[in-house]
């Protein structure tokens, strides 16, 4: 069996220093890495050569990261890890609410780093390989497509982050439950611990994306003190739902 190429990660920051350590760190893991230091040199390399994965420092010059996630995520899908100042709580959730797909705070442990890289690419190539016959999901006018990675809401295909595909997935395949935030952030982003916030604001994207109003949502309910549920019943009712 061929071996399959190293996953291609492209490494964003002004700092030097910074960049040279992940560089490092990266190449060592086995990954072919690529450097830009400002948005507008990211954009252009990421055009280049696509990325598997870019890791995204927020503060950079001239333009931000979160506006260089935006461009990124318009030219096609790619995971982003952000990197952020520590205790920057609400630049943290704004790099969510653009598609990051996770973030590590600085000063950070580069090994960490590499292990956050490893298992946003390991659970991205699972979901395109996916089981070679998964049959499609559907729900309450949503259709996924495991396999092909397509969602469609009554027949108009859905711009999912690959995060947010998971947890719909998720979500669908296990309807009716009460999933509790630890659960979701163990099952859909593979972590045992981290910022629960990371769920809250997954799902409130998802719910602009599927629900006919996201401030009254129907389909992803909130389960006060416990998580989220999938509501598939077509007769839903407008009590009870909730924001998160």
């Amino acid at each position: 069996m061929q071996t399959p190429p190293p996953a291609r990660v492209l490494v964003v920051d002004d700092d030097p220093t910074v960049a040279e350590i992940v560089t490092g760190y990266l190449d060592r893991a086995g990954f072919d890495v690529d450097r830009a230091a400002d948005g507008p040199a990211a954009l252009e390399r990421a055009d280049a050569a696509r990325p598997d994965l870019v890791v995204l420092d927020l503060m950079l010059p001239g333009m931000d990261g979160l506006e260089v996630c935006r461009r990124l995520r318009e030219r096609g899908p790619v995971a982003v890890i952000m990197l952020t100042a520590r205790g920057d709580e609400d630049d943290r959730i704004l790099g969510l609410e653009v598609g990051a797909d996770d973030y590590v705070t600085k000063p950070f442990s580069p090994r960490e780093l590499v292990l956050r890289v490893e298992s946003v690419l390991r659970r991205a190539r699972a979901g395109r390989s996916g089981p070679p016959s998964a049959p499609p999901l559907r729900a309450a006018g949503l259709e996924l497509d495991p396999v092909g990675r397509r969602a469609t809401k009554d027949g108009t295909e859905l711009a999912l982050t690959l995060r947010e595909f998971d947890l719909l997935s998720y979500l669908l395949r296990h309807p009716g439950k009460a999933c509790g935030r630890e659960e979701l952030m163990r099952e859909v982003w593979g972590w045992e611990f981290g910022d629960l916030s990371t769920v809250t604001v997954h799902v409130r994207r998802l719910r602009g994306k599927v629900e006919d109003d996201p401030a009254r949502p129907l389909l992803i309910r909130t389960v006060w003190g416990v998580g989220y549920r999938f509501e598939p019943a077509a007769e839903l009712r407008e009590s009870g739902g909730g924001r998160a």
